[in-house]
């Protein structure tokens, strides 16, 4: 492939609903640009960016995909991604690398949960952007009302640049409303000039006049043209509209069928001459050698620097770090420097990504998107020269809050399942493997109930290692209400040396969970020489590991040793220890125990008209709502304690009452007494670890 300079760059990024036809489109640029001879379709599993066999078999993207479409002598990078919301992980990685955006939205359902969120990952990062009507094939496909729509949700900036033409329900041309001319297609992607209907001139003369005065606004000179009646010129209202498309003032919307080729080329010939080259954006980092910002903008003349913006691993194709060039332009010999490992590594080959497919290229540009294979480096880390030491900021992606319990199917394979998610990992940072000791299970973190399923999928796919998904147990705790006061005798003869501990202890809450027991001593005259202090608290300390309860963690209990009695020979800190042990049992369980529960605090973010549907959900699940904030988005912020026993499927139940539109985030707050009803079944159900422990 050819070196691309940054002005003949365009770095876009396809965004928009799962199922809107991203992929599809995708695919029609590329055959149309003649990456690809046949054109190839999800249903069939055989398109250019959805080759992995998990995309292949469920019929969605997965992952982020890049494809680097060659038109009119520049280089576009189309980044592909995922719709759905469990991997919208993907999507922010490509956003962040992107420096303008596409958003897809399907003729047919319209706009969607997925098109608005693609909308705030593009305010997010601040992305140029335009809207493209897909499916304009379908019979009931209305552009009209999807003009509507997106002009209530963001106002005039929303600019349709073309109308449909249809002829006996057949989408067979376009209006230009720039020329405001008729074009019907004729082959592929070919057109001839044709009259423009009657039913669309009311439509043409409303849209062009929107734009007219948005280009007016570029200019006091076209203000006072525009007021005059004077008319501008194709050439005056294009550059107009890439000065403010780039600026985000302008939303063009502009329309098409990826499967019969229409509307394709045009929306390639807009993102070459509308949307922005790498060098219009701003990039900054810090040179680590003066502590001084480094502007770096994709500026060919400064020295070289990258960031990782993905990392692909593979069992069969490798390891790839995919990267952005921000400085300079990076060479297939050069030796790179990692301020994050503080490693330097000598390059062999850089390549771009036709799909699943490594193309080799000499050199990357300022601005130019490749691969580096083989690299001892992770995502969001900055590859730059030792002689000036870049690095950028992290991308700040999502954090997963749905998990599931997992355990290996086949005994003794732990390991090559922790390697095997260790690898994925580096490829997905918005899932987490972790390890729960205290209730002996791992975890697996994800965005979803999807996701998680996905991953495990994926583990016996590519790396021929099953698992087990389960719910995750709650980490409960113990604590008593009330005070007791107790006595232990352990006593052992058995020939010779024999054993005996005497102990007389106070047990009564601590007024502190934050800490698991306090122990003090006021034995007075001897009773308990002070040589056998420890070894009493070495009792209490093992016992409140497991409590006589349901055999769960003790915590805000206070044990005091005020006497007992011991024999000159056969005392001993065992005796003593086994003393204390009883002795907290015993205690422990007259001091009317109780289960506490983690309590979350959780923030659920929601369209105003799901709130009464949220807290209704929130009631059931025993939560307590404290309060509802607006985030000045549209959105309300409902704030609740709710606890983490309850949260358990809670993603999926959100996002069916909002059609995915709600967001949550939550962290453990405090411990709460459980009600009686899960105390007794927890005891019931643990009753069989209590025996273990104290046998």
């Amino acid at each position: 492939m050819n070196v691309y300079t940054t002005s003949r760059i365009r770095n876009v990024v396809i965004l928009g609903h799962g199922g809107s036809g991203k992929t599809s489109l995708v695919e029609a640029m590329a055959y149309l640009s003649g990456i690809t001879s046949r054109m190839g379709n999800v249903a069939e599993g055989n398109t250019i960016s959805d080759y992995d066999k998990e995309e292949i078999k469920r019929k969605f993207s997965i992952s982020t995909t890049m494809v680097p479409i060659q038109w009119k002598n520049v280089k576009i990078n189309v980044l592909d991604t995922p719709g759905y919301f469990d991997f919208i992980g993907e999507a922010e990685e490509a956003a962040a690398a992107a420096d303008a955006a596409v958003i897809v939205i399907s003729g047919k359902s319209g706009v969607e949960v997925g098109t608005q969120k693609a909308w705030e990952l593009c305010e997010k990062y601040k992305l140029p952007r335009m809207f493209f009507v897909s499916n304009m094939d379908i019979d009931n496909a209305s552009f009209r009302e999807i003009v509507e729509k997106l002009t209530e949700l963001y106002g005039k900036k929303i600019a349709p640049i073309h109308l449909p033409i249809r002829e006996n329900g057949k989408f067979v041309g376009y209006v230009n409303i720039v020329k405001q001319a008729g074009r019907r297609w004729v082959g592929k992607d070919e057109k001839e000039e044709c009259p423009v209907p009657d039913y669309s001139v009311e439509y043409l003369e409303k849209y062009r006049e929107n734009l007219l005065e948005a280009v007016a606004e570029t200019s006091e000179e076209f203000m006072d043209r525009y007021f005059g009646g004077e008319e501008f010129s194709t050439a005056e209202i294009s550059a107009a509209l890439h000065t403010q498309i780039i600026d985000g003032s302008i939303v063009p919307v502009s329309l098409g069928s990826s499967t019969e080729l229409k509307g394709i080329a045009n929306l390639l010939n807009d993102i070459v001459g509308y949307l922005p080259d790498p060098s219009k954006r701003k990039f900054a980092g810090i040179n680590l050698k003066t502590k001084e910002v480094f502007e770096a903008d994709y500026d060919f003349a400064k020295t070289k620097s990258a960031y990782i913006f993905k990392t692909i691993v593979d069992p069969f194709i490798g390891k790839y770090s995919m990267i952005k060039v921000c400085s300079g332009s990076i060479k297939s010999d050069d030796t790179l420097y990692n301020a994050d490992t503080d490693s330097e590594e000598k390059i062999s080959k850089l390549y771009v990504f036709e799909g699943s497919k490594p193309v080799e290229v000499k050199e990357l540009m300022a601005g130019d998107i490749g691969a580096i294979g083989k690299l001892s480096a992770f995502t969001g880390n900055t590859l730059s020269t030792k002689a000036a030491p870049i690095q950028y900021g992290k991308l700040d992606l999502p954090v997963p809050y749905t998990y599931k319990r997992y355990k290996a199917k086949v005994k003794g394979e732990d390991d090559k399942v922790s390697q095997a998610l260790a690898k994925m990992m580096q490829e997905d940072l918005t899932m987490k493997s972790v390890n729960d000791a205290e209730n002996r299970q791992t975890l697996l973190y994800g965005m979803g109930d999807q996701h998680i399923d996905i991953i495990a999928s994926k583990l016996i796919t590519k790396y021929k290692v099953d698992i087990e998904l389960s719910k995750p147990k709650v980490a409960f705790r113990e604590t008593i209400r009330k005070s007791s006061d107790v006595e232990s005798k352990y006593k052992k003869q058995s020939g010779g040396h024999g054993q005996y501990g005497h102990v007389k202890m106070r047990f009564a809450p601590l007024g502190d969970l934050e800490k698991a027991y306090e122990f003090d001593q006021v034995v007075v005259g001897g009773a308990v020489p002070k040589n056998y202090f420890p070894a009493v608290e070495k009792g209490i300390q093992e016992s409140v590991q497991k409590g006589p309860l349901a055999a769960y963690p003790v915590v805000g209990v206070k044990a005091t040793l005020y006497d007992g009695s011991y024999h000159p020979v056969d005392s001993s800190e065992m005796a003593f220890k086994t003393a204390a042990i009883q002795a907290f049992k015993k205690g422990f369980m007259e001091a009317s125990p109780v289960l506490l529960e983690p309590i979350a605090s959780l923030k659920v973010t929601v369209p105003d008209k799901f709130t009464g549907d949220v807290m209704g959900d929130l009631n059931k699940r025993r939560g307590r709502v404290l309060g509802m904030n607006p985030d000045h988005k549209g959105k309300q912020i409902i704030e609740a304690d709710v606890p983490m026993m309850e949260l358990y499927g809670y993603c999926t139940t959100l996002r069916s009452m909002t059609g995915g539109s709600g967001d949550f985030a939550y962290e453990f707050a405090r411990y709460e007494q459980a009600p009686s009803d899960i105390q007794e079944k927890e005891v019931q159900e643990r009753a069989s670890k209590v025996a273990a422990s104290a046998e």
